[in-house]
């Protein structure tokens, strides 16, 4: 079984940092490329960033470039998105996925951010 599970989610003030993680099992995580998406209330899907299998490739939305950096350990099956300075419009659930890209076939639970003062 597939098992995506992210944390590291919570309320932060704006200009503030957070470390999501996300643990993966049952899946070939380091034969993969692997994704961070996120949805605000009442919005669509937005794509994140996305990192290859070897960390030699990066995607990031402009709307986090120079403030989100993803990385992955894949001795600990592990993805991460370190997110500074964030601002409001950050506020969202986080998920990560397998693959590269919004549509991926796996993708775990979710961890809210909520950044507000």
């Amino acid at each position: 079984e597939v098992q995506l599970v992210e944390s590291g989610g919570g309320l932060v003030q704006p200009g503030g940092s957070l470390r999501l993680s996300c643990i993966v099992s049952g899946f070939a995580f380091s034969a993969s490329d692997m994704t961070w998406v996120r949805q605000a209330p009442g919005k669509g899907l937005e794509w994140v960033s996305s990192l290859s299998r070897r960390s030699t490739v990066t995607y990031s939305a402009d709307s986090v470039k120079g403030r989100f950096t993803v990385s992955r350990d894949n001795a600990k099956n592990t993805l991460y998105l370190q997110m500074n300075n964030l601002k409001t419009e950050d506020t969202a659930v986080y998920y990560c996925s397998t693959g590269w890209g919004p549509s991926t076939k796996y993708r775990g639970q979710g961890t809210q951010v909520t950044v507000s003062s």
